[in-house]
């Protein structure tokens, strides 16, 4: 069995990740229910997914993704993970893989993906809201879908807004710190929130007509990145339509009639086997709201396996 780490996944781009993607979501795979475990400890536990999914005959993957909440107190990241590959006809294990880096970048390819569909074909300017690993990654990803002319990165804390802006010069992106959430909001083509947000970060007000919203962050009912005026007017897809049962990004406003279920319009494997439209007009605002699928994890560790040398 190969072990794969992080400097090793990382490796994949983005443009060849984001095809993968494309293409699983266009074929499909089996994706079962994850499993979900609450992990009693000293200091508060942690809760720990387990997430299979497996393309018959060929490939069968398992994620195994911890989430500790008190691990901030802890100097530690607040997320682990890992994958395992294996054959999909013998079950034989082929790799264990960083599944920590594998789910970063899969995250931020599937944004891209999205905005491949849903943002205007003229959008240049980036707005990305939070400074973690995922928010990291996100200006490469979309560079891989947009030729990007300017990359502002806003956070609570200024000084990892100027860091990450910095780091992602560093990369050849032109980047720069934004220093007002509201403004950079009003003047983004694109914005992509990926925080642990609680309470809406970004306000439908501020958004500019014909932008695009990626809202990556909320992934429980008790999550929330965006105002319910976000969502007002606007085109919405999603990735699965488990987001709609898992995200309080979602299910707030659902549960006050700002939206209906019907009124998603479509959803990744919707979008890549063509059976919806993406944007259909310049001036339509449009959401896309993921919360992760293992056909996601799936897809990236096939395509990091088989870019390994043999």
């Amino acid at each position: 069995m190969q072990l794969i780490d992080a400097a090793t996944a990382a490796a994949l781009p983005f443009p060849r990740l984001i095809d993968a993607l494309r293409a699983m979501f266009a074929q499909g795979c089996s994706v079962p229910p994850r499993h979900v475990h609450e992990v009693p400890a000293p200091g508060g536990g942690f809760t720990s997914l387990i997430m299979p999914a497996w393309l018959e005959g060929r490939y069968y993957g398992v994620k195994t993704i911890n989430i500790a909440p008190g691990n901030a107190a802890r100097g530690l990241p607040g997320l682990h993970a890992s994958y395992v590959l294996h054959d999909g006809s013998t079950g034989v294990p082929l790799a264990l893989m960083d599944g920590s880096e594998l789910t970063n970048r899969r995250t931020a390819a599937a944004s891209a993906l999205a905005a491949h569909w849903l943002a205007r074909p003229d959008a240049r300017h980036l707005l990305v809201v939070g400074a973690g690993r995922v928010a990291a990654l996100l200006p490469a990803a979309y560079a891989a879908v947009r030729p990007l002319a300017r990359v502002q990165v806003w956070a609570r804390t200024p000084g990892q807004a100027q860091a990450l802006a910095a780091r992602l010069r560093g990369q050849g992106l032109p980047a720069e710190a934004a220093p007002d959430l509201a403004a950079a909001c009003a003047q983004a083509d694109m914005v992509s929130c990926a925080t642990l947000a609680t309470e809406p970060v970004v306000h439908g007000a501020w958004l500019a007509p014909g932008s695009h919203l990626d809202l990556v962050g909320s992934f429980t009912p008790a999550m929330r990145e965006a105002d319910d005026a976000c969502f007002a007017g606007a085109s919405l897809f999603v990735d699965t339509p488990e987001a709609l049962q898992k995200s309080g990004e979602l299910l707030g406003p659902l549960s006050r009639g700002v939206f209906t279920a019907e009124d998603i319009r479509g959803t990744l494997q919707a979008l890549a086997r063509g059976e919806c439209a993406g944007r259909r007009t310049p001036g339509e605002r449009t959401v896309f709201k993921s919360v992760g699928t293992a056909l996601e994890d799936l897809a990236a560790a096939i395509a990091v396996w088989e870019s390994q040398p043999r």
